[in-house]
């Protein structure tokens, strides 16, 4: 269920996805709050799992994962579910979601190299026996959002005042 937020807590929630290290006193003054109602107010965004973490944003080819691969399957549909813990378990997959679409699954696979992506296609993925078949698609740029881009995207548009004729 959606939690109601209101001004304040959007803007708490926006200098924490510009800094989540920043300190609840500095949160507190930027947000125009005494440091005791910023900490209550991030510890209820965090228990009603609207945080649901801080962590750090990494740059996957600094880590020397220059190759991104977004790679859509088509599963048996009877064996569906042993591929997924399969899928969990390969190293290269970032990310996996199932689809209600013509493919069953979307991984996001991040790779050192294409012979690596050409690995987990032909040598991987296309040996399990739930899989029918795969659709490769290599990220030549990406441009990611982020947090902030979500808080702003559910922040509801400000109604502008009616015009008279």
């Amino acid at each position: 269920m959606p939690v109601e937020l209101d001004a304040t807590d959007r803007r708490i929630l926006g200098l924490l996805c510009e800094d989540g290290r920043m300190s609840v006193r500095g949160v507190a003054e930027r947000a125009g709050v005494s440091r005791a109602a910023a900490y209550a107010r991030i510890e209820r965004l965090r228990t009603s799992g609207v945080i649901t973490g801080f962590s750090a944003r990494l740059d996957p080819g600094r880590l020397g994962l220059q190759v991104t691969a977004h790679i859509v399957v088509t599963l048996d549909q009877h064996r569906w579910s042993g591929a997924l813990g399969v899928f969990r378990a390969m190293p290269e997959v970032a990310y996996c979601a199932l689809l209600a679409a013509e493919h069953d699954a979307l991984l996001i696979v991040r790779a050192p190299n294409v012979a690596t992506v050409r690995d987990v296609v032909l040598q991987r993925l296309q040996r399990m026996p739930e899989v029918r078949r795969t659709r490769t698609l290599l990220v030549l740029d990406e441009l990611a959002g982020t947090d902030a881009d979500l808080l702003a995207a559910s922040t509801p548009p400000v109604a502008s005042p009616a015009r008279v004729c």
